[in-house]
């Protein structure tokens, strides 16, 4: 399963089942899951953990080190899930030592061409990333968010489940969960609400999210006035509760 243009380092661990296309070169420090299939031309250092039934595509950059000029060539590493696809030209870098030492990306993630996701970054599952979309340094992106082609997201920030970025939007604070975002800098649109019935929400988290996005966005109140407002609701739906413990501990402050 491993063509013989491809440069496999004997350091590697390659599971059964794997596939590694020509040109393909794999580092010393690498384990890869079975069935992940690795195209022609991708490159992936060490140390990287990739899961199984994986799909990389050529050219893709995995592994490599950090564009950071604090690194200095310490052990960091990469771990990717289970199930991902990684298209054409996607770079995905280790961590840093003052980063905690890893990048991670999660399971079912579906990564368009050109998308870079940097040092430090936490990328959880079901996430879709359009073409050329790019996280920073230590970015955190939660479960079943969707980045709009070209999205840029600055350092540290973080994004909340069920979010979702349109095309060329630029991010520089959170964005809280279940909302949609838009713009340069970014504005909130409302919520995800088409995500959201996609993925099985009733209409009644839907409507006890409306009402909190209400508060939270359309009532002139402040951040810390508006999160005493949502207390009775976060009490008694955990969606609100999710949104308001996201509002809570943001250090970069929210797009509003």
């Amino acid at each position: 399963m491993i063509h013989p243009r491809a440069i496999v380092d004997p350091r590697a661990r390659l599971a059964e089942g794997v596939e590694v296309g020509p040109y393909a070169v794999i580092g010393p420090e690498v384990e890869i899951g079975p069935g992940t299939r690795i195209g022609a031309h991708v490159v992936i250092s060490g140390p990287t953990r990739i899961g199984r039934d994986n799909r990389i595509y050529p050219f893709a950059s995995i592994g490599e080190a950090p564009q950071d000029k604090k690194y200095g060539g310490e052990p960091t590493r990469l771990e990717i899930g289970d199930r991902n696809v990684i298209r054409e030209y996607c770079t995905i870098n280790r961590g840093t030592v003052q980063g905690g030492g890893v990048t991670r990306v999660g399971d079912d993630n579906w990564i368009m061409a050109y998308v870079h996701i940097a040092h430090d970054c936490r990328v959880g599952s079901h996430t879709i990333f359009a073409n050329n979309a790019s996280l920073a340094g230590h970015v955190v992106v939660e479960d079943h968010v969707i980045l709009g082609g070209f999205t840029l997201v600055h350092q540290f920030c973080a994004l909340g489940a069920h979010c979702f970025t349109a095309f060329g939007t630029g991010l520089s604070k959170d964005v809280p969960p279940f909302l949609m975002v838009a713009g340069h800098p970014a504005r909130p649109h409302g919520l995800n609400v088409e995500g959201l019935r996609r993925r099985g929400f009733p209409a009644e988290k839907l409507a006890a999210l409306r009402r909190a996005y209400r508060i939270l966005y359309r009532s002139g109140l402040t951040v810390p006035e508006a999160l005493e407002r949502l207390g009775p609701l976060a009490a008694e739906h955990p969606e609100v509760r999710a949104l308001a413990d996201f509002v809570a501990r943001s250090r970069r402050g929210i797009v509003r």
